[in-house]
């Protein structure tokens, strides 16, 4: 189910239950299509039923009636995939207050809302404001779901990602640790997530060049997923290319090589020849080639990169 789907129904649920809104028929056929074109890439008409739909939630509902706040979050969800961030930002802002007011500021939806202005905050470079707003939603979900929740180890994540990018290593580590210890408890020890969790700590530890532990913690996700998602899952490739990417650096460029081929198999055949991601694996092994000093076979992988890319402007 797309990001729209999850929030706008999620939202009605909680706020309003059946729909009030005299034109809540036409708001919904919106909804629906926007989620068609933006699963599409047609985020341009996207845009235009998007604020279609914001201005039936308002006219028909008022200016602070909880779907105004869903339309404002997926027209600024669609916003920020476009790169338009200070939109996307006043957006956010408004339906957070509008959560707020309604439902109180202690919410688990107003959480999400903090998440997701946080995240604008963050892509703009504002990473103060991006740490505070995760901070804020970190201690309500605490409050209100509990300390061991899954929900909480999403803004531990949130929060760690902000202290790895900014080199705060010794901060991060903590947080990394508490988010993988909570969905080990909750989730078991071979749920998807706690893959993205050993993922993360991975990072860290290969950004302090600690490279058995990153080896470890990529090993032990590559395995997860393999087990649970399926040998030929997109995620899997991306575990692949994180345990490449350790023994690239290693200088283990044979073994990096069969790993990255893999992953590019993957991506091949759940993408498609001409997809981005597989762009992307190409110009992954391309480079490897050239380190290795296989000149030629990095030319033609580059070239064949460099033409899927054209090809998708």
């Amino acid at each position: 189910m797309s990001r729209f789907v999850q929030v706008s129904l999620f939202f009605i649920a909680v706020l309003t239950g059946p729909l009030v809104l005299a034109q809540g028929s036409d708001w919904q056929t919106l909804n629906t299509e926007i989620v068609s074109l933006s699963r599409q890439g047609s985020y341009d008409r996207a845009i235009d039923l998007a604020q279609q739909a914001l201005a039936i939630a308002e006219a028909s509902g008022g200016s602070h009636h909880p779907l105004v706040a869903v339309s404002l979050n997926n027209l600024a969800l669609l916003y920020k995939t476009q790169g338009r961030y200070a939109e996307a930002a006043l957006l956010y802002e408004r339906a957070l207050m509008i959560k707020e007011t309604v439902l109180g500021p202690h919410h688990p939806n107003v959480a999400v809302g903090l998440h997701n202005l946080a995240e604008v905050c963050r892509a703009q470079g504002n990473t103060p404001r991006a740490e505070a707003l995760y901070k804020r939603a970190l201690m309500i979900k605490e409050k209100t779901l509990g300390s061991n929740h899954p929900s909480v180890a999403a803004s531990l994540n949130n929060l760690a990602s902000l202290h790895l990018a900014a080199g705060e290593y010794e901060q991060a580590e903590p947080l990394y640790k508490r988010a993988l210890a909570i969905r080990e408890k909750t989730l078991g020890k071979h749920h998807p997530s706690v893959a993205t969790s050993l993922d993360n700590l991975g990072a860290l530890y290969d950004a302090q060049g600690r490279h058995s532990q990153a080896e470890s913690c990529y090993r032990r996700a590559l395995e997860i997923r393999e087990t649970t998602l399926g040998t030929d899952d997109p995620l899997t490739a991306v575990s692949l290319d994180n345990l490449g990417g350790i023994y690239e650096t290693q200088g283990h460029f044979g073994r990096a090589e069969l790993l990255y081929n893999r992953s590019l198999r993957i991506r091949e055949k759940s993408f498609g020849r001409d997809h981005s991601e597989t762009a992307r694996s190409l110009e992954r092994l391309a480079a490897l080639y050239r380190k290795s000093g296989r000149e030629r076979a990095a030319v033609a992988l580059e070239q064949r990169a460099a033409a899927i890319r054209e090809t998708a402007r």
